[in-house]
């Protein structure tokens, strides 16, 4: 039976793609339509952070109470958030092909952040992969977490907001709030998030659930 969460994330994005696209946006210099990106690159980005959020968040669990179930969770999560990230970076190059005229600039801090926070949480999964002991994998790979989150967090979150940036909110920039966030635009903005966030955690139970069952056929 599926959740009324679940079909809530699916109409919200469903009404984030469709009025997305017709209602009106504030006719800024340089952005111009593009603004519409921001229901989509930052929505994924928060779904994002909230999936390396919850697989940090197991991670400890994990650590405190020994449990296995609680590292399958944490991994599945990391999946997740690095699985949203691909679509946040491709928003992302498109916009700023756009508004900067380049896909990928790497003078950008926050370009910069992003792109090490993936391979850091790349080598996550190539730690988990090298360890064949699941109690001492899932030790390794809950510290290691740990440390992926708070060093995500460093180069994407405040690493940017202390040099020159080009994002906004970042580097003595104002926010989009401050100067185009209107009211039109958050009608979609607001729903999106939750609406992306609820499908990352939809992504996460399938995730889980086909783990499960493959973890029982390996037992059989």
């Amino acid at each position: 039976m599926i959740k009324w969460w679940k079909i809530l994330g699916a109409l919200l994005i469903l009404y984030t793609i469709v009025w997305g696209l017709q209602n009106s946006v504030p006719r800024l210099d340089i952005l111009n339509e593009t603004i519409r990106n921001v229901y989509y690159h930052v929505p994924i980005w928060f779904a994002m952070l909230f999936q390396m959020g919850v697989s940090v968040w197991f991670a400890i669990k994990q650590l405190s109470k020994n449990d296995l179930k609680s590292d399958t969770l944490s991994d599945q999560a990391a999946q997740v958030g690095l699985f949203f990230s691909i679509p946040g970076l491709l928003t992302g190059c498109m916009w700023a092909k756009f508004t900067w005229g380049t896909w990928w600039t790497f003078e950008d801090p926050k370009l910069n952040g992003v792109a090490i926070a993936v391979l850091i949480y790349l080598a996550y999964f190539i730690l988990r992969s090298s360890i064949a002991d699941e109690l001492k994998r899932a030790r390794i790979a809950a510290v290691y977490n740990i440390f992926a989150f708070v060093m995500m967090n460093v180069f994407i979150m405040i690493l940017p907001r202390l040099t020159d940036s080009l994002h906004p909110g970042n580097g003595g920039n104002a926010k989009f709030a401050q100067y185009d966030m209107d009211s039109n635009l958050r009608t979609v903005f607001y729903p999106a998030v939750i609406g992306w966030i609820l499908m990352s955690l939809w992504i996460l139970e399938i995730k889980y659930r086909m783990t499960l069952l493959k973890q029982k056929q390996n037992e059989d």
